[in-house]
């Protein structure tokens, strides 16, 4: 039992809860709360189940990767013509799409690397041009469990990130979908719940 009431305190701080905060979710005061995890009584198992519903339904809406990608990605081959994919992510709204081949991310297409071949090679220069001509580096990728926190760092210095499982893209996570997801969504300290 010993083992439990720690880990309900591990759990609980994880999520950013403060023992209030547990204590109004469960339906007990917060010294109870407090009593249970330094070990100061003995709880009831009913009591301690309770507490793990509380914190396992808390961390199943926890946001992840999975939760805030975007599971229709779109992809450009090295050899599609440049002036073809800057239409569809015109007619999409998206400011950058993976380079894909044979299953393998080469690379990226991005608003700054058409704009960046504009400035060196002058607006004419994409009539002709491939997607491989012009792409930069693939974007990083996580796993769909990775949490909310790192997937902001990794955005801070790129403009979307991928989402793999077992080396398959399972989605894209842009600094739009992350608003997407806090926008009108209930959240607490350190969590946040995306219904649906």
């Amino acid at each position: 039992m010993l083992f439990e009431i720690e880990e309900i305190k591990r759990r609980r701080k994880k999520l950013g809860l403060t023992q209030k905060k547990l204590a109004e979710l469960i339906g007990v005061s917060q010294p109870l709360v407090a009593r249970i995890e330094s070990g100061d009584i003995d709880p009831k198992l009913s009591l301690v189940k309770r507490i793990f519903e509380v914190l396992e339904n808390l961390e199943g809406k926890k946001v992840n990767a999975s939760s805030v990608m975007n599971s229709d990605v779109m992809f450009a081959k090295p050899e599609d013509s440049l002036r073809e994919v800057i239409e569809i992510m015109l007619k999409n709204g998206i400011s950058q799409m993976p380079v894909i081949e044979l299953g393998r991310v080469l690379g990226t297409v991005t608003e700054s690397s058409i704009v960046k071949i504009i400035l060196d090679k002058g607006i004419e220069s994409t009539d002709e041009m491939k997607v491989k001509d012009c792409m930069d580096s693939p974007l990083p990728t996580v796993s769909p469990d990775e949490n909310l926190e790192f997937i902001c760092k990794m955005l801070i210095h790129n403009p979307a990130v991928l989402v793999l499982k077992d080396g398959e893209i399972k989605g894209i996570i842009t600094k739009h979908d992350i608003m997407k997801a806090i926008r009108g969504k209930p959240y607490e300290k350190n969590f946040l719940v995306r219904d649906g």
